[in-house]
């Protein structure tokens, strides 16, 4: 399959849990109705972004993944035909949680699941109070519709991530998230992080020659007090913005992916060839000095 019709749904969350799911199927449905083939949701769809503080009753949102979550998905995803990758907070075991996204193909089956590498520890971010790093490694999940590979959130930051999930042969990344800005920064200061973000994104598209999908959460959380910026994207395998969602409305947006074009931008910047793997050893050190 050369072409495929991939689906964004950019929406805010409240706290109830039930209500989010329903509001996220339903946006699948509309995603679906429009040829959607594969669609993503944003990082932790299910619920308020939770980790702005260290609150043990917030483990009670927790699932196991297969669990009701993934249940009622796959029934959604048989039902229309579509893939769905789905965020969300999952329980391993007592005391043992992970940031993770599952992968459910279009006629409703398990493909599998991956678990957040890069967990952050900022100010309103305080992820490493809930998440334990990601054990499964990078993963590429084959699909009806292709082969997708899936990273989550503060993933996008690392350019290894990205290049292990293409040359594993993902022929997109798919990158749920969850991120804003404090309201009480300057406009200036909002501009910069975001572009940030949108460039080292796109950069991994032109870096391994593969589209991005980067699927962000919207609204104002916190009391108000952090706004979720949106501005969810698509692009090519060059990093051409295909589709660039607003910074404050809730969006399903369909964009149709060529994916013969990574063959194309592989041929004429040919940076899979031309990589030095022979030199790429020192990569592994936390920091290359003599200590």
């Amino acid at each position: 399959m050369s072409k495929v019709k991939v689906g964004l749904v950019q929406m805010s969350c409240v706290k109830d849990k039930q209500a989010n799911l329903n509001k996220a199927i339903e946006k699948i449905r509309e995603a679906a109705a429009d040829g959607a083939q594969i669609v993503c949701l944003q990082e932790l769809f299910t619920s308020l972004y939770f980790c702005d503080v260290e609150d043990y009753d917030n483990f009670d949102l927790a699932e196991p993944i297969p669990g009701p979550s993934t249940d009622a998905l796959s029934t959604v995803a048989k039902e229309l035909g579509v893939v769905i990758i789905a965020s969300l907070f999952e329980k391993r075991a007592e005391g043992l949680y992970h940031n993770t996204t599952a992968v459910l193909d279009a006629d409703g089956s398990y493909l599998g699941k991956y678990r957040k590498m890069h967990i952050p520890d900022d100010p309103a971010y305080y992820e490493k109070f809930y998440f334990t790093p990601g054990d499964l490694g990078y993963k590429v999940f084959k699909t009806k519709f292709g082969k997708i590979g899936v990273l989550i959130c503060w993933d996008q930051w690392y350019p290894e991530a990205s290049r292990i999930t293409a040359l594993m042969g993902a022929e997109i990344l798919f990158y749920p998230t969850a991120i804003g800005w404090a309201t009480d920064q300057d406009e200036e200061t909002n501009k910069d992080q975001y572009n940030a973000w949108q460039i080292i994104q796109r950069s991994h598209a032109v870096a391994n020659g593969v589209p991005v999908v980067s699927v962000n959460r919207v609204g104002y959380e916190q009391d108000g007090a952090m706004k979720f910026w949106g501005g969810s994207f698509v692009t090519n395998a060059q990093g051409k913005l295909l589709y660039l969602a607003s910074h404050d409305k809730e969006e399903v947006k369909v964009v149709e992916l060529d994916l013969k074009e990574s063959d194309y931008f592989r041929k004429h910047w040919p940076f899979l060839r031309d990589r030095r793997i022979e030199t790429y050893g020192p990569i592994t050190k936390r920091f290359i000095d003599e200590d």
